[in-house]
C-alpha cells in the first residue's frame, strides 16, 4: 500500500528540486503531446527552448525575451505578496487591463500635448487603476467575508467588457476610419514607452520589473512587513497574537499586487502593444500565477521563472510558425508547468511510504 505521510517540516531539498523536476517532466510530457500530433518531439522541444536563444533568428527573438518577461515578472512579484500571506488574488489579469485603460485614458485625454509629465502621469494612473480594481475583492472580503478568489476572478470578465467598450467607444481613434482600437502611442511621443537601448527590447516595464524584484527581496528579508506576511501565511493564529490585523494585511497585499499589475498594463499598452484593443488582454495575469509558484514565491526565483516562461512564449510562437504546431498545444504545454509543479510540490510536504499504516 502506497501512502503519504506528512513531514514535520517541508523538505528543503524537495523545495529546491521541485521546479527543476517540473520543467523536466513538462519537457517529457510535452514531447509526448507533440509526438501524438505527428511532430518530432525532440525538434519541437529544441525549437521552444533553444532556437529563441541560439537559432537562426535569435538576433530578433533574444530581445523579445525582456519584452515578454517584464509584465510576467512585475505581476508575479505582486502576487507573491498575497500568496505568501494566503491571500489569493486570481484576478491580476483584470487589474492589468484596468491599469492599461486608466493610464491610456490619461494620456489620450492630453493628446496631442507634448509635455514630459504625461508619461509619468499615465504610469501613476495605471498603478492607481490596478490598485482600485484590487480593492473591490479586498473590501468585500473584509466587510462581507466573500472569497477573494471568486470575486477577483469574476472581475476579470468585467474588465474585459470595459476593455471592449473602450476599444469600440470612448477610447476609439477618431481618425481610425471606424476600426476598433485607440490611437497608437508610437505616434504620440509624450505618451510612448520606447525601447531604451536599441536592439535589446528593454523598455521602462523591464526596468520596473527589476526594481520590483529588488524591492520585494529587501522587504521580505529586512522589513517587519515582510515578516508579518510570512507569519500570516504560515501561522495565522500566531500572527493575530502578534498584532497582525487580517483586514489590513488583505488590503496591503491585494493593493500591492493590483498596483503592480496595473503598472504592467500601462507599460505594455504604451510599449509593445502600442494601443488599446480588444485583444490587449493577453493572459499575462493568469500566466504570472505559474511564474509566481515556479519561482517559489521568491523574488529572485520569480525573475528566473519569468525569463523561462517568456522563453516558452517566444519559442512557442516560433514552433507554431516553423512546425505548424497549434496554439492550443503550446498553451497546454505551458499549463503543464503548473500541473507538474503542484504535483511534485506534494513531496516537499509529504513522504511516500510503502506498507500498511501503523495503528495508533
Amino acid at each position: 500500500m502506497i501512502r503519504l505521510e506528512r513531514r514535520p517540516q517541508p523538505s528543503r531539498v524537495w523545495v529546491i528540486a521541485t521546479p527543476v523536476l517540473a520543467v523536466i517532466a513538462t519537457m517529457i510530457a510535452g514531447g509526448i503531446l507533440f509526438a501524438m500530433l505527428g511532430k518530432n518531439p525532440v525538434e519541437a522541444i529544441r525549437t521552444i527552448f533553444w532556437d529563441p536563444l541560439f537559432g537562426d533568428y535569435a538576433s530578433y527573438s533574444r530581445p523579445q525575451l525582456l519584452v515578454k518577461a517584464g509584465p510576467l515578472i512585475l505581476i508575479a512579484i505582486g502576487l507573491s505578496f498575497g500568496f505568501r500571506a494566503q491571500i489569493w488574488n486570481i484576478g491580476a489579469e483584470g487589474q492589468y487591463m484596468i491599469g492599461a485603460l486608466a493610464g491610456a485614458s490619461v494620456g489620450l485625454a492630453a493628446y496631442p500635448t507634448d509635455n514630459p509629465l504625461i508619461f509619468p502621469a499615465m504610469v501613476a494612473a495605471g498603478a492607481l487603476g490596478g490598485f482600485l480594481w484590487a480593492m473591490i475583492p479586498a473590501l468585500l472580503k473584509i466587510r462581507f467575508g466573500t472569497s477573494e478568489i471568486l470575486v477577483s476572478l469574476m472581475l476579470v470578465y468585467v474588465a474585459q467588457q470595459l476593455l471592449s467598450a473602450a476599444a469600440f467607444g470612448f477610447l476609439r481613434n477618431p481618425e481610425g476610419m471606424g476600426f476598433p482600437g485607440s490611437r497608437n502611442f508610437q505616434d504620440f511621443p509624450a505618451a510612448h514607452n520606447p525601447e531604451l537601448i536599441e536592439g535589446t527590447g528593454l523598455h521602462w516595464g523591464g526596468i520596473a520589473a527589476v526594481l520590483a524584484v529588488i524591492a520585494a527581496q529587501v522587504i521580505f528579508a529586512r522589513f517587519l512587513f515582510g515578516f508579518q506576511i510570512r507569519v500570516a501565511g504560515e501561522a495565522p493564529r500566531a500572527a493575530r497574537f502578534a498584532g497582525v490585523k487580517p483586514g489590513a494585511m488583505t488590503l496591503a497585499c491585494l493593493g500591492i499586487s493590483g498596483a503592480l499589475a496595473g503598472l504592467a498594463g500601462i507599460f505594455e499598452v504604451t510599449g509593445p502593444a502600442g494601443q488599446v484593443t480588444t485583444e490587449f488582454g493577453s493572459g499575462y495575469g493568469f500566466t504570472a500565477i505559474i511564474v509566481a509558484f515556479l519561482g517559489r514565491l521568491n523574488p529572485l526565483g520569480i525573475l528566473l521563472a519569468g525569463l523561462l516562461m517568456a522563453l516558452t512564449y517566444i519559442g512557442g510562437e516560433i514552433a507554431q510558425l516553423m512546425l505548424s504546431l497549434p496554439s492550443a498545444a503550446i498553451q497546454a504545454f505551458q499549463g503543464m508547468l503548473l500541473f507538474f509543479l503542484l504535483a511534485f510540490d506534494v513531496l516537499a510536504n509529504f513522504r511516500v511510504r510503502i506498507g500498511k499504516a501503523r495503528l495508533a
